[in-house]
Parts: structure tokens; C-alpha cells; sequence
């Protein structure tokens, strides 16, 4: 890679800032030095050749007069040399005329064009390939709209999903920059019977795109099927060998997650036509277990409604903290548990197991009220701590620093009182802070 401003291109701009200097006799020598230094790091520093842009604003800011002929003059002399000359020594190199035809047909247009104006034979090979890729890919993507689109099992959306894979490797190999004069010179010596146009091109690389992410969609929607099908017989299998209610009720609540996720599968889906077929099945089985559950046992019943305000309750109030309202809204949730639990009558089988989820409940119970109260307190002491603040003296001087330090003190005694995991404890923790710089500056 050459450097990005050359020794000729370098040599005609230098004269003429030196001119442009010579005209300013109070700036002009600095000016000068200053544009040279930036053309000297254009100099050594490899990549593409500098822009007219690039060069207009390196020097337009020291020299707004400097002549734009100038610099277009340097672009041109700056401009790589053609490298078509080394065409017949590089195919010496890579042996005779193969060389030379395998050097033409690269997908260079520097190369190509020049020898398409001249001798287009010479270029049949990669036209052939073009053609070819060109069919190949119209062929995979109308076999992949044919097993994507109307697929019947996972198979066709595999074997799809691969030809899909097939016409994007074809859309590849054809070349975008040949979407210009090319394709009509192209039918000009070469009858192939097709328009290679920017929009068929464009047209064909969408619908690719569009059946990938269909087969995407798909085949995660067949694995969301499978797994809740998974799901549903586990649920079958741990609903036939449990021994107890707990468990039962744990079986038929994944069973019914498994039909949920059934009824969740994406619409216009292969899965969600399989999904229907089986669904009334699926369906059926479960209503008549979890219908002879609660026919049969009236403490399963019980239980499940219990369980259901404890759900919300804890779910509710899960991540704290929470203002008191919130806490008083969970107690009551599960206070309604509570009192659900205690309608379970002595000679119920299932006595003894509500027994045990009631002291559970009533532990969760207390232990809220004491979040509640102790976010209640925490919000009263926080609120007294800012009325304080706001009667502090607005100035403090000699007469009144020893009241204002007291009332410091006070502020801060009645902000420790706020309780971590409430609403206002980071923001007591803030104000702590700040009264006690507050105290240091009184003293």
C-alpha cells in the first residue's frame, strides 16, 4: 500500500503555498510551516490517497485564497498508477495464458473493463460462472419457498433451511458491481436469456432473508412444541406416582404450565398447527384428573385457593422494600390464606398437611407485619427529620451554633432510626452524611 500523498503531488502543492506565504508578510512564514508539517504526515503515513476534501480543509484554514486548480492538479498527480502493465508479467508468473485468462476474469473492474471494451471472449469463463450461480441461486430459492412455506414436518424446514443456505452461497457469487453498464455488455456479446438487473438481484436476496427468519421462527417454535410435550407427560408420569396431595398438586400445576405453553406457541406456525391437532387431547386428559381431584377432596380445594393468596401475597411483596401501603396489601392477601387454611375441619385426611403449610403461612404473616411496621416507623422518623431540617436557621452565626449543632444531632439521631430495606433508608443514609459534615462545620 503506498503512502497517502505522494512525492510529485507533495512537490506541487508546496510551490504554490509558497507563493500563498510570500503574499502575507506578517503570517505567511508560520502558516507555511504549519501546512507543510500537515503534508509531511500525509507523506508518511500508508492508506488510501488523500481526497480533494481532505486537502482543501488541511490548508483552506491557513490559506482561504489558496487556488482550488492547485489542488485538483494534485489529486491527479497523486492518483496510483494503472496497474494494467504488470497484467503480463503477473501471468508469466502464474504460467502463460491460463495465468494471464484466470488474471482477467478476477472480479476486479480496473481489470475487467478495459478488456471487456476490447476482447469480452477473453472473460467468458467468469461470465459462464456468473450465468451459472446466477441459475443456480433462482433454482434454490424457489426450492426453498416450496419446503419452507409449505412445510409438513421438521424435515422439509431442515432441508429447506439448507437450501436456503445453497441460494445465499449463489447470491454471494455474483458481483454487485456488475449491476452497472456490464450486464448490457454482457448481452451484447453473450446470449444467455436472462436480465441480471439490480432489482432481481435485491428482490431474490430479501426473500432468502425473509425464509431464513421464517426458518428460524419455525424450528424454535417445533422446540417450544417438543418441550412443553415433555412437560405434559412428566407432569402425567409425576401426577401417577405421587403419594401425597403436595406433590399431586405440583403435577397438575405443570400440567397445565405444558398446555399454557401450547396455547403460546406463534401463531402461522407449523408447530402451532401440530399443537391444535393434539390440544383437545391434552386437554380432556387434564380435565378429568384435575376434575376428580377436586370432586373427591375438599382439602385439595381449600388448599388451592389458600395457595393462591400466597402466591400473590409473597409475589407481590418479593424484591423489597416497599412502602406500607404495599406491605399492608400482601398481610392482607395472605391473612386471607391464613383464614382459608383454618376452615379445614379435624377429620379431614388432609388436616394434619394444612396444618403444616398454616404454620408456615402464619411465620410468612408475622414476619411481614414486621416489614410493615418497621417501614412505617422508618417513614415517620425520615419525614421528622426533614420537617427538622426545614426549621433549621437559614444563617448560622456565633448567637445561634450551638442551638443549630444540637438540632443537628437530633436530626441525625432521629434518621438512624430508619431501618434498612425501606423505601427511605438510602436516602436517610444521604442525609446522615450530610449532617454530619454539616455538625463538623460547626464545631
Amino acid at each position: 500500500m503506498s503512502k497517502r500523498l505522494n512525492q510529485k503531488a507533495y512537490k506541487i502543492i508546496a510551490a504554490e503555498i509558497a507563493i500563498s506565504a510570500a503574499k502575507d508578510n506578517i503570517a505567511g512564514e508560520v502558516s507555511q510551516k504549519i501546512a507543510l508539517k500537515r503534508l509531511n504526515q500525509l507523506r508518511s503515513v500508508k492508506g488510501k490517497p488523500v481526497t480533494e476534501t481532505e486537502l482543501e480543509y488541511l490548508i483552506s484554514d491557513l490559506f482561504p485564497d489558496f487556488n482550488p486548480k492547485i489542488i485538483s492538479k494534485a489529486i491527479r498527480a497523486n492518483r496510483p498508477p494503472s496497474s494494467l502493465w504488470l497484467i503480463p508479467k503477473v501471468a508469466i508468473g502464474l504460467g502463460g495464458l491460463a495465468g494471464l485468462i484466470w488474471l482477467l476474469n478476477l472480479p476486479y473492474p480496473m481489470i475487467r473493463r478495459p478488456v471487456a471494451k476490447t476482447a469480452p471472449i477473453l472473460l467468458l469463463p467468469s461470465y459462464l460462472s456468473m450465468d451459472s450461480n446466477y441459475r443456480q441461486a433462482i433454482a434454490k430459492v424457489e426450492q426453498a419457498d416450496q419446503l419452507v412455506n409449505q412445510a409438513t414436518s421438521l424435515a422439509d424446514l431442515k432441508l429447506g433451511q439448507e437450501k436456503v443456505t445453497q441460494a445465499q452461497q449463489h447470491l454471494d457469487a455474483l458481483p454487485v458491481w456488475f449491476l452497472g453498464y456490464e450486464p448490457q455488455m454482457y448481452r451484447t456479446f453473450f446470449n444467455f436469456g436472462w436480465q441480471f438487473t439490480l432489482d432481481e438481484f435485491e428482490s431474490a436476496r430479501a426473500k432468502v432473508g425473509r425464509m431464513d427468519a421464517k426458518i428460524f421462527q419455525e424450528i424454535n417454535a417445533i422446540a417450544l412444541l417438543e418441550k412443553a410435550q415433555q412437560d405434559i407427560q412428566q407432569a402425567k408420569q409425576n401426577y401417577q406416582q405421587a403419594s401425597d396431595t403436595d406433590n399431586k398438586q405440583k403435577a397438575i400445576a405443570a400440567w397445565q404450565a405444558g398446555i399454557d405453553k401450547l396455547n403460546q406457541l406463534p401463531p402461522r406456525t407449523l408447530a402451532k398447527e401440530q399443537a391444535n391437532n393434539s390440544y383437545e387431547a391434552y386437554l380432556r386428559d387434564f380435565s378429568q384428573v384435575s376434575g376428580l381431584i377436586a370432586g373427591n377432596d375438599r382439602t385439595n380445594k381449600i388448599i388451592a385457593v389458600a395457595q393462591q393468596f400466597h402466591t400473590q401475597a409473597t409475589g407481590s411483596c418479593a424484591n423489597s422494600p416497599h412502602s406500607a401501603n404495599r406491605w399492608q396489601e400482601c398481610v392482607n392477601l395472605l391473612n386471607r390464606a391464613v383464614n382459608t387454611l383454618e376452615k379445614v375441619p379435624l377429620e379431614d385426611a388432609g388436616y394434619l398437611e394444612t396444618q403444616t403449610l398454616l404454620a408456615n403461612y402464619e411465620t410468612e404473616l408475622g414476619n411481614m407485619r414486621i416489614r410493615q411496621q418497621e417501614e412505617e416507623e422508618s417513614q415517620q422518623a425520615y419525614e421528622s427529620a426533614q420537617s427538622m431540617i426545614t426549621n433549621l436557621p437559614k444563617s448560622v452565626d456565633q448567637s445561634n451554633r450551638e442551638f443549630t449543632a444540637r438540632e443537628v444531632l437530633t436530626i441525625i439521631n432521629q434518621l438512624e432510626k430508619v431501618k434498612p430495606q425501606t423505601t427511605v433508608h438510602a436516602d436517610a443514609i444521604i442525609m446522615i452524611d450530610f449532617a454530619n459534615q454539616k455538625l463538623k462545620q460547626l464545631r
